[in-house]
């Protein structure tokens, strides 16, 4: 895709509302729904922008807990009938019956994502401060297989369940699920920062993560961890040589997307963000375009041009494939363009620049 036209994902936060209280919530989350949240009709406005994108932009249906907008179903069937792949990612409470499940299936939603933080009820539990929520999300999943719905599995990886990885891996496997998809922690909203990984530590996740992906019957795909894609690229070319066919077709299939570049975050009051933990607004569907914004906004412009970059990961020669997570480096430095302060890779280029500095000294 040309990224300069088209995203490949919106995401909506259709609400802000939901009835778990999770502690890396970026949201902020609360039962109660906000007022100025977009209406059924600016809403379908909304999803007529993402049309005028074309055939190949997916929208996910995210929150807060979807199901929270009475109006649900009558904004998925409208997506839906209007051509776009369309995702939902509800939370696991009692809003989400099995009676709701088959109804998504009905309205034709491609794919029902869940979140699952621990491989145990223990773990995840602590993660939503709500008891019986792994055991929901479980018997959802479980459901979404039986009747033939594919199911995707959400993990934000903390110091909370890095060890777990392999364990929750198996529960995908488990509910056959379709994607194992891995938020790695931006401290905004509740996130703490003592509950964030080291740059060390990320890389021994992405050891764990590319040594399960050779045995998982399932996709596995990171979201503000751009670098395990220089990482799956580096050892790709260690085991199979940099020119092989398998090596160029992983690198091309995974490359590219990140905050503003192939994605675009719409709020529940209908913000445009370049994604839902960089809280860095270019314009409002109330009041403008969403495709102009995200083709032509200084900011979006700004975040998809890398050369723009600073520090090593202006000089990466992975800058195109990876990038560096825009999110955190505005959340730990204050500067999206920044270098990601996670990563521990040192490119040649910053090398070179050193190099007189430390014969000087």
């Amino acid at each position: 895709m040309n990224f300069e036209e088209a995203p490949l994902l919106v995401i909506w936060e259709t609400t802000q509302a939901c009835d778990l209280a999770c502690v890396h919530c970026r949201a902020c989350a609360n039962p109660a729904r906000n007022p100025a949240e977009l209406s059924t009709e600016q809403a379908k406005r909304m999803i007529d922008m993402v049309r005028s994108f074309g055939d190949r932009t997916m929208l996910v249906f995210t929150g807060g807990d979807p199901l929270k907008r009475v109006d649900l179903y009558d904004q998925i069937r409208y997506a839906v009938g209007s051509g776009i792949r369309t995702n939902v990612t509800p939370s696991a409470t009692p809003l989400l019956t099995t009676q709701v499940i088959d109804d998504f299936q009905a309205l034709g939603i491609n794919r029902m994502a869940i979140s699952l933080d621990g491989a145990d009820a223990e773990t995840h539990d602590r993660f939503r401060q709500v008891p019986g929520t792994f055991d929901r999300a479980m018997t959802a999943l479980r459901h979404a297989k039986e009747i033939g719905l594919d199911t995707q599995l959400q993990t934000t990886v903390t110091r909370l369940n890095m060890h777990q990885l392999p364990q929750i891996a198996e529960r995908v496997a488990e509910i056959n699920g379709r994607m194992w998809s891995l938020f790695f922690l931006i401290v905004t909203g509740r996130a703490q920062a003592e509950q964030d990984l080291t740059a060390e530590e990320y890389e021994q996740v992405f050891g764990t993560l590319y040594d399960l992906s050779k045995v998982m019957p399932f996709e596995i795909k990171t979201t503000e961890g751009m670098h395990y894609r220089r990482y799956v690229a580096r050892r790709l070319a260690q085991e199979h040589g940099p020119d092989a066919a398998h090596t160029r077709e992983v690198m091309y299939r995974t490359a590219g997307v990140s905050d503003g570049r192939g994605f675009v975050f719409v709020s529940h009051t209908g913000e445009i963000y370049p994604s839902g933990f960089l809280p860095l607004s270019a314009g409002n569907v109330k009041r403008d375009s969403l495709v102009d914004v995200y083709r032509n906004s200084p900011l979006f412009r700004s975040l998809r041009d890398t050369s723009q970059r600073g520090g090593k990961c202006g000089d990466c020669e992975y800058t195109k494939l990876c990038g560096g997570s825009r999110a955190r480096a505005y959340a730990l430095t204050g500067d999206y363009l920044a270098q990601d302060p996670r990563c521990v890779y040192i490119p040649a280029r910053s090398i070179a620049k050193a190099e007189p500095a430390l014969v000087g000294a």
